[in-house]
């Protein structure tokens, strides 16, 4: 049986707190996120947001793409918070 990958308090991904930063200093709500988002053709409404930033939904590489690209970060600062 495989194990799931978890964080150290047993989460689902590594950018929940750093999305929820990212969108505050954006001055954004998390609808308007997801009208970001929707708008490049990635799938997300408000509720998936509030999941991901309460550790509670895995993010895929397509929405990590699109949330680097929406927030002009790296994938380092997204996963790492590591500025590059």
């Amino acid at each position: 049986m495989a194990m799931k990958q978890r964080t150290d308090a047993n989460g689902k991904n590594l950018i929940g707190e750093r999305l929820k930063l990212l969108r505050q200093r954006d001055g954004l709500s998390q609808r308007d996120l997801a009208s970001k988002l929707q708008l490049i053709g990635i799938d997300m409404d408000k509720n998936v947001i509030t999941r991901i930033e309460t550790d509670k939904r895995y993010v895929t590489d397509f929405e990590l793409q699109a949330l680097k690209e929406i927030f002009k970060v790296s994938y380092d600062y997204l996963i790492d918070g590591i500025d590059s």
